[in-house]
This record gives C-alpha cells, structure tokens and sequence, in this order.
C-alpha cells in the first residue's frame, strides 16, 4: 500500500541528505519524494512515498523523528488529504494535432510548448489521472518524459504545525 508522509524539517543544508540518508542505510525505497520551503523560510517540507504496512510506517516515523532537524511528521491518511503529482509528457504531433489537443482538454492538461513536429503537454492531478492520460497518448508516440514527486496536505483544519502534546492541548511548531 503506498503512503504519504510529510515531514516538516529545519530549511538547512544537509538536510536532505540525512532524510534520504535514513531510509537508505534502513533499506526504505522512496516512490516520490518532493521538497519546498513552507511560508516559513526556516522550514521546508519534504513529501515522501512509499509503500509498506501500519507498522512499516510507523517505523519509519519514529527513525525520522531521531533526525534533530526534524520538527514534525506527519503520515498522512488517504481518505483525509489531498495529493497531487505533476508530469510533462511531450508527444510526436504530426497530423494527429487536433486530436491530441482535444485529448489534452478532456484531461484539462495544459500545453507548455508547440512545434510542427512535437506537443509538451502539462498534466496535474492524482496518480491516477496522470497515469490515464499518458496511456492514452502512448498510440501517438510519447518522445520523452517526466514526473514530479507528489505534494499532499491533510484537509481540513489540521496542519503538520500542529503537534499533539498530549490529549489536553496541542503546541504549535512554528
């Protein structure tokens, strides 16, 4: 089952590789991972998947709440957050133009760049959606490429600032 797991960490240099670090010298494989600085420029994000059971990623959790440069993480539920991954796939244009644009706007993706040979189209959304519309460009003749690590947030109100204390009151990281 894959997973997603925030990790709020200090906006330092090093710290990635220590992040990374761990999981490889745990034999952890990393699906996706993404990283960007929060509205704090003190702190970045790191986005991670990968797959494993509750008890896996409960492992993994405690290992990176070691890390001193780790202020906070937070594995986030599917059913409660929202994800989205981003690709650009370029494909072989030729006379199918007209098509492959109608294809890109049934899948509200985006064309970056436009040549008489070739069509870079942008996508965003869930894996899923991703994954459907370079299926459906493969008969074209996919050129070349390229996905980002997913980002997610938990809905609502919650945030990974927010760390449970105890069961009377929370304490805000920021």
């Amino acid at each position: 089952m894959q997973n997603i797991i925030s990790i709020l960490v200090q906006n330092q240099p090093g710290v990635l590789v220590r992040v990374a670090g761990m999981f490889s010298r745990r034999g952890f494989n990393i699906d996706s991972l993404t990283v960007g600085v929060t509205q704090d420029p003190e702190y970045s994000r790191i986005t991670v998947t990968v797959r494993g059971n509750h008890t896996f990623m409960n492992q993994i959790k405690y290992q990176l709440e070691k890390l001193v440069e780790v202020a906070a993480v937070q594995i986030l539920p599917k059913e409660n957050s929202v994800a989205r991954g981003m690709a650009l796939i370029k494909v072989n244009a030729g006379d199918k133009r007209g098509e492959l644009l109608k294809l890109s706007e049934v899948f509200r993706a985006s064309v970056v760049d436009i040549t008489d040979t070739a069509i870079t189209f942008e996508i965003t959304g869930d894996e899923s959606k991703i994954e459907a519309f370079a299926n459906v460009l493969t008969p074209y003749g996919i050129l070349e490429t390229i996905r980002a690590g997913l980002v997610a947030l938990e809905r609502g109100e919650n945030t990974i600032y927010k760390v449970e204390e105890s069961d009377e009151y929370e304490q805000n990281v920021l």
